[in-house]
């Protein structure tokens, strides 16, 4: 019998796909779950897996890999999709998806699938990995084949399905919504947010977030927090060294705290389509918040301008699944060569949803009070050098003018 290991959650889909590969494609089933900071909901995946059919199952701890190797390197990029989404979920699919083929590798598994949509992101994530590390082994992916979908046409097929089955999933009619979650955030959209204009944010919704309290119910005190960072990189939380999973682990309990870190937004996917999302990142928002801050001291004006014309191109790629893609590679080698000086301390106030920078310090800071003071003090500028500058700077703007008067007179 052929084996197929697939990406497995324990969520609505990938139970439903573990008895469907097996009866319908006549498959063994081994699936594989990656722990990537999902907390509880890797419970009992081992008992679920084999009662829904699968013959092995494997959970990987892969947290601090996560954060190290794959959000940290992102964030030395300052990488934000269309300036509002984290990229909480497209950066763990790379990491998913290279595990999930070592295991086929070591299983001698001819295929492997996953139970991304044949709309979303995902599909392309997967398998644009697959690709990169295994050419030729074989992709199932449901959702894109007519039989599977005329079984189950929707979500609600499904739950009916896993009701009948007696296989317990979090979806229910009542919350008919997809979620996923991981070290860095936690996403929710399908299903009733796919109305732009609904609002999760009303009392009789609420309780859909979890991992962050609404603004208006974070404590009435501010906290404040410093934040260490060498060579692009945070270490460590108001001076106590952390590894990159426990320190980001920690930041979201403190931005979760405070209300810090929601966001409700309509992007464009790769597919073409526009697709609502509503995310909590409460320990990436106050990271990127910090070290942009420990950047305005230490890194040179036109290399910040640069970096910033770079960045939407670097969000586009991980957002689209390029991270084993050569120009993902080679710009990354760029933003590591730009954060090297990037080591300093930010200090926050967190209060009621707002992340707000209070200090900011740093050994290799460019900053100079005494050429950037206005009281006058002996420094290497020389405000006289300015009247030269500014005329050179300004030859093209009075040759325009000029010339246009010539021509009207």
């Amino acid at each position: 019998m052929d084996k197929v290991v697939l990406a497995y959650s324990g969520g609505l889909d990938t139970s439903v796909l573990v008895s469907w590969l097996k009866e319908k494609l006549g498959m063994e089933v081994i699936t594989f779950a990656a722990d990537v900071g999902q907390e509880e909901e890797l419970d009992g995946l081992d008992e679920k897996a084999r009662a829904t059919g699968a013959s092995k199952h494997y959970t990987l701890d892969l947290v601090e890999e996560f954060a190290s190797d794959f959000i940290f390197p992102m964030f030395r990029a300052n990488a934000i999709y269309e300036s509002q989404y984290f990229l909480g979920t497209s950066i763990a699919r790379p990491l998913i998806a290279k595990a999930q083929i070592e295991i086929a590798q070591k299983e001698g598994a001819i295929a492997v699938a996953h139970g991304a949509t044949g709309k979303g992101n995902d599909q392309c994530r997967f398998e644009l990995t697959y690709a990169a590390l295994e050419p030729n082994i074989e992709i199932i992916a449901p959702w894109r084949r007519q039989d599977f979908r005329d079984t189950f046409p929707g979500r609600t097929e499904m739950i009916d399905y896993c009701r009948e089955h007696n296989i317990n999933v979090e979806a229910s009619a009542s919350k008919p919504y997809s979620m996923d979650r991981n070290l860095l955030h936690i996403s929710y959209e399908a299903g009733i947010l796919e109305d732009p204009w609904f609002d999760p944010t009303e009392d009789d919704n609420k309780d859909m977030f979890k991992l962050s309290v609404a603004p208006e119910d974070a404590p009435d005190e501010p906290e404040y927090i410093e934040l260490d960072f060498e060579q692009g990189d945070c270490v460590a939380i108001n001076g106590e060294r952390l590894p990159p999973g426990k320190l980001l682990k920690k930041l979201n309990q403190l931005g979760g705290k405070h209300g810090i870190g929601r966001v409700d937004l309509v992007e464009n996917r790769f597919v073409g389509m526009k697709s609502r999302g509503v995310y909590e990142t409460p320990g990436g928002t106050i990271l990127l918040q910090a070290k942009r801050q420990v950047e305005t001291l230490t890194m040179d004006r036109d290399l910040v301008h640069l970096r910033d014309t770079l960045t939407p191109k670097y969000a586009e790629l991980v957002y689209y699944g390029f991270w084993y893609a050569p120009e993902r590679e080679a710009l990354q080698a760029f933003f590591d060569e730009s954060q090297k000086t990037v080591t300093g301390t930010t200090r926050l106030k967190l209060y009621k949803g707002n992340c707000i920078v209070v200090g900011r310090k740093s050994p290799y800071s460019l900053y100079d009070d005494a050429i950037a003071s206005m009281e006058g003090t002996q420094s290497d500028y020389n405000p006289d050098d300015a009247s030269g500058f500014i005329r050179l700077n300004g030859l093209r703007l009075r040759m325009r003018e000029l010339t246009a008067r010539r021509n009207q007179s």
